[in-house]
Parts: C-alpha cells; structure tokens; sequence
C-alpha cells in the first residue's frame, strides 16, 4: 500500500505514463520527501533526475526512502539532480489539466471552401478601377429610384415622348443624392454631360421620326453615364460612356440592402408608410370611378390624365418596372461609387526613326495632294470635259465617288490614330516633324471632305433627298468636325480632344434631330417639284408625322396621296399625351382641318419613277431609307 498523501485522492485520474517513467517510484518518493519540509519538485524534473541516476530507491525497505536517503549515494551525481531540481519552485499554478489523448481529441473543424476561394481569389479588374465603397443608400435615393421605376412602368409602354423626360427626372434625382452622400461635387464638365443628355432626350418629345429619337436615347445615355464616371481621357470616354451597365448587378445589391436595413431599424414606420400609401390608392380608385361616372366631362379628363393600363399589358409592364428599378439604381451606385475609366492607361508604341514614320506618310500626303489637284481642275472648267470622256451624267459621277471618299476619311482618321501611336517623341525636332506632317495630312483629308460633300450635293440635285443620304452627309460632315478639332489639338495641346470629340457627336445628334431630317426631306421634295423635277410620292408617303406641314403644301391629288398612309396611321393610333411628340400633335392639327382624300389606284401612276435614274435603278434599287 502506498504512502501517498491524501490530498491525492481528490485529484483527478492522471493518463497513464510514458515508457520512460514506466516502472519508476521517483516521483512518488519526491513527494515522500516532502514531509521531511523540503520542496516538492516538480514531476518531470524529479523523473528526469531519477532516470539520470539510475535510481532504484522503489526497492528501499518501506518505500519511504528518498534518493537523497539511500545508502552509500550521498555524493552521487544523482543525489545532486535531485537536490537541484527540489530547490526550483513549482512552474505550474494554475488548476490541473488532464492531457487527453489524441485518439479522444475532437477532430479540427472542415475549412470552408467558399471562404479559401475568396480569399485566393484577385480582385477583379472592375473591382480595382472603383476604388471607393458607396455609403448606405439613403432613402431620398430609394424614394427617387421607386418613383423612377413606377414612372417607367406606366408612362414607357405606350411609346416614347415627353414620358422620357419625366422618367429621367427623377433618375437624375437619385444620382444627385447618392453623389452628396458619397460627398462628390458638381464639376463644369459633369454639367455639361448632364444637361447634354437632358437636351438629347428632348428630341423624342419634339421629333415622330424613330431614327433620330433611337440616336438621341443611345446619345443621352452615353452623356449621362460619363456624367456618373466624370472620364477624360480616350479610354475613359470610350468605356465610360457605355460604363453604366457595369453597376446594374451592384447597384441592386445596394439598393436590397438598403431597404432591409431600414426596414430593421424602421420600428413599424416602413409598414405605417406601406399601408397608408394602399389606403390612399384605394380611395382613389373607388371616388374617382365613382366621380367618372357621375359626370362624362370628368371622365373624359380622368382618362386623358392616367395611364390607360390593362390586364394584357402586365408583363410588359412589370418588365419596364424592373428595367427603370435596375436603371435608376445603377445611376445612383455609380454617382456614389463611379469606376475610374481613366485609370487605364494606354503605353505609346516604340518610337520609330524618323525616316521610317515620315516616309509613308510623305507619300500618302503626296497622294492626296494629286487628287485634290484633280479635283480643283474638274470643279474650276474641267467638270464637262471629265463627263464627256468619262460618258457620266452628273449625278452618276457623283454617286460613283462619294462613298470612296467617305471611306477614305474614316481610314484617314485610322491612319493618324495609329501614327500618333508610333511617331518618334525624343526631342523638339520630333514634335516638329509630328505636328508638320500629320497637319497637311489633315487639312489635306478636309478637302477630300468638301469634295464628297459636293458630289453629295450634286447627287441630290439629281435624284432627290432620302434618309440614307441625309444621314451619310451627315456623317461625312462630322468626320471634317473631328479633323478641325485634331487640326486644334496640335496646335494647341490635345488634353481636351477626347471631351471634344465627344461633345461634337453628342451636339450632331441633337441638331440631327431637332432639324427634323424627315420635314427637311419633304421640303426639298416639295421644292424640287416646284422646280419641275419629278417628286416620288411612293417614298414620302413613308415619311413620318414630321413632313406633313412640308407635304401639305402640295397640289392635289399629289397631297392626299403624300399625306393618306400617314393620315390612317394617326387615326389607328391611340398615344396618350405624354408619348405622344410635338410633330405627331401638329400634324393631327393640320390633317384635322384639312384632311387627306382617298385616292385609291391613281396615287401609284404619280411621280413613282424618275427619268434620270434611268440606267442606275438595278443599283439603287434597294434604299432601306
């Protein structure tokens, strides 16, 4: 039986020892030894120095003896380990822990996977060009962003007019708050990409035609997305413009958390506010059938002043409800959180020598200075003489190099582009040399402009004026615009020419539109008929609302059989007022005072065909404009 103190019996189980302590009473016996009022070491040590001495103290009569009391080994080196390690106080205070095993130890927990691949995963380059975080959304935005997507919702869906406008005020709305909360300001330029856009969506409330109000949407969004991003160099204004798309999947993030945040911390105030908007809508609803059918004036007001929705149209409705929520959302994250397009830098090539850069370009300014001089010759006196030999009229002569030279402007532009990007830059002479031969490339190119924009004008004198005409003219000139604005950047610095650039397209658009291109083709019709050339009735029977005050003006039977198609089409049409443009509401006026007579069969045998187009109809048999 051993002499173990009692306070051991309220110790807990200790595990078994290890091989090394098997068999040996050392640690026992140092706890004997501290009856006698020496220190208890501690059990490792005591083990340790028990091994080290090869003590066998376990076989001592009584078990009592200590190392320190066996016979003959008071000098021993192991009675001087024992001594030592007695005289170290105990390192362990604290409660006892028991040592568990390993095979008893719960195993770790799994790791997430999902929560390893975020955290190897980069971030993405979208990620690193929107470097700030948007603040909470606040809920003037959300107020704005829901009023943008009811608008969207009950006014879009019967056509495109002044709705544009009233859905983008309070689209604009949002972007304003969401932008003063992040703490950004109105700079010059964002003003001028905003009330650019504003202006651009002022096309479709004045304009029936759908081609100038398809480009005047495209360009509003364009101008307002750069407005968000604030873009000034060519990448920035590339990406930018189109920039908006990229905060449709955040910005409904955003707005979710935003409302459930709220809608946690409201204390009853979002339910109160819900209610009582259903409330109100019902007893709307409810009088205002009731007032409807009391009086028909009032209906008649009723109905002309709310949107006219049905049952049928739920889905398209619905779908406009999400698109104007998504659209105004992802307005607002980008005034609040903006991706820095301009943070993508575009390296310049190698430099190349300067005879190897000049040299093309020498040549092919060699080449436009030829044909330029040709064309001076034909337009100064040699123009009949060209035709002769050539066998042409005018207008075929015309027609055969416009679009050559069209193409030629725009692979110019290409040429300069890809120059600028390889041009030698080490010292004033390179500069020099840059500016010298990309200037008379460029005022070179401007002749090449004016020439086809003569050879335009000589084919309208011709054959008449069509949408396909009017728009490539259109182009031709802005690409001149954009060689004048180059031209400028030389001379006095190119930090502004992609704003510029961007502002010339945005302003060609808007005064494309608001020259009404389908009025002012009805109005050279009607001219050249006045001139007695022959008119094609068959065509501007196709024009929109915009050229019934031009093709009043004509004689009978060429007016009704101008204006029936488009009088039929008006009738049919059912636009409320707010879809409704200022061109369709004029020439309801005009058609109500005086409208158009059927004419049947003999509209058909009326200016269908033109003699001088005789011998190039298989050619220009197919205008899709």
């Amino acid at each position: 039986m051993s002499d173990q103190p009692s306070g051991a019996n309220s110790r807990p189980e200790t595990p078994p020892p290890s091989e090394d302590a098997a068999g040996s009473d050392g640690a026992l016996k140092a706890g004997d030894a501290g009856k006698s009022g020496a220190a208890v070491p501690p059990e490792d040590a005591v083990r340790s120095a028990s091994e080290a001495g090869h003590d066998t103290a376990s076989d001592a009569p009584g078990g009592e003896g200590t190392a320190a009391q066996v016979p003959g080994q008071e000098g021993t080196a192991a009675q001087e380990s024992v001594r030592a390690a007695a005289a170290v106080p105990p390192q362990d205070t604290g409660p006892y822990v028991p040592v568990v095993p390993a095979y008893l130890q719960a195993p770790p927990p799994p790791a997430d996977p999902w929560r390893r691949r975020a955290q190897e995963q980069k971030p993405s380059a979208l990620s690193r060009l929107r470097p700030s975080v948007p603040p909470p959304i606040r809920a003037a935005t959300l107020w704005a962003v829901l009023a943008t997507a009811l608008l969207s919702a009950l006014l879009l869906g019967d056509g495109l007019g002044p709705n544009l406008l009233m859905v983008a005020a309070p689209a604009a709305l949002a972007a304003f708050f969401a932008a003063q909360a992040a703490g950004r300001r109105l700079r010059p330029w964002t003003a001028v990409w905003a009330v650019g856009g504003l202006a651009l969506l002022a096309v479709p409330a004045l304009r029936d035609a759908g081609w100038p109000t398809f480009l005047a949407v495209v360009s509003a969004l364009a101008l307002g997305s750069l407005a968000l991003h604030g873009s000034r160099t060519w990448p920035g204004v590339l990406l930018g413009s189109a920039g908006l798309f990229t905060s449709v999947a955040a910005g409904l993030r955003w707005g979710w958390r935003g409302v459930r945040d709220r809608a946690d911390d409201s204390g009853g105030r979002v339910r109160t506010a819900v209610r009582s908007t259903v409330v109100a809508l019902v007893l709307l609803v409810v009088f205002g059938a009731l007032f409807a059918s009391a009086d028909a004036a009032f209906a008649d007001l009723l109905g002309s002043l709310t949107p006219d929705v049905s049952v049928g149209d739920s889905p398209w409705r619905l779908f406009l409800f999400v698109l104007g929520l998504a659209g105004a959302l992802a307005t607002a994250y980008s005034a609040a959180a903006p991706v820095r397009w301009d943070s993508i830098t575009v390296r310049p090539g190698p430099a190349r020598s300067r005879v190897e850069w000049a040299l093309p370009l020498i040549v092919l300014n060699l080449l436009f200075a030829a044909f330029i001089t040709l064309q001076l010759a034909v337009l100064l006196g040699g123009y009949d003489k060209v035709l002769d030999e050539t066998g042409l009229t005018p207008a075929a002569y015309a027609r055969q190099g416009f679009w050559q030279l069209l193409w030629a402007t725009v692979l110019t532009l290409l040429v300069i582009a890809l120059a600028l990007r390889w041009a030698p830059r080490s010292g004033p002479r390179d500069r020099t040399l840059v500016r010298g031969v990309l200037g008379v490339l460029c005022v070179l190119t401007l002749v090449v402009v004016a020439s086809a924009l003569r050879r335009m004008d000589l084919y309208v004198d011709a054959f008449g004026l069509t949408r396909l005409r009017i728009s490539v003219a259109a182009v031709e000139l802005w690409l001149g615009v954009v060689l004048v604005l180059i031209l400028a950047a030389g001379v006095f610095g190119a930090k502004l020419l992609p704003r510029a650039v961007a502002v010339s397209a945005a302003a060609g658009v808007l005064a494309f539109g608001l020259i009404s291109p389908d009025g002012l083709i009805a109005e050279q019709s009607v001219q050249r008929y006045r001139s007695d050339k022959t008119i094609d009735v068959l065509y501007l029977r196709d024009l929109s609302a915009d050229a019934v005050p031009a093709l009043d003006t004509l004689p009978e039977p060429l007016r009704s059989c101008a204006l029936e198609r488009i009088q039929r089409d008006l009738e049919t049409s059912d636009t409320p007022w707010y879809a409704s443009s200022w061109g369709e509401a004029r020439a309801r006026d005009i058609l109500k005072d005086h409208a158009a007579e059927g004419r049947g069969s003999e509209c058909y045998e009326l200016g269908g065909h033109d003699s001088e187009r005789e011998g190039y109809e298989e050619e220009d048999s197919y205008d899709p404009y």
